[in-house]
């Protein structure tokens, strides 16, 4: 893929159209030809995966689910931790 610059005046006008749509990230991609367009963020909600359900190919809704699943057992390991340290 590669990056093209655009104007801050059209960058100012994309950021309002999306932002219209419940869309308020700062890192997206447009697919003009899906009419999709794919938000970076580090955490995500389940809001966020169910909003999107309708969007996302079989591979990539397996790809967040492995990755909410990875997310709930660090939070289980940090409870187990926090359990160990609370006896001693």
């Amino acid at each position: 893929m590669i990056s093209k610059r655009i104007d801050h005046q059209t960058a100012s006008a994309i950021k309002s159209l999306l932002q219209k749509q419940n869309i308020h990230y700062g890192r997206v991609l447009i697919d003009f030809e899906m009419q999709t367009v794919e938000v970076q963020v580090e955490d995500y909600s389940i809001d966020d995966i169910l909003e999107t359900a309708g969007t996302l190919s079989p591979e990539r809704g397996k790809e967040l689910l492995d990755e909410v699943n990875r997310s709930r057992e660090g939070v289980r390991g940090i409870c187990r931790l926090k359990r160990v340290d609370c006896l001693n």
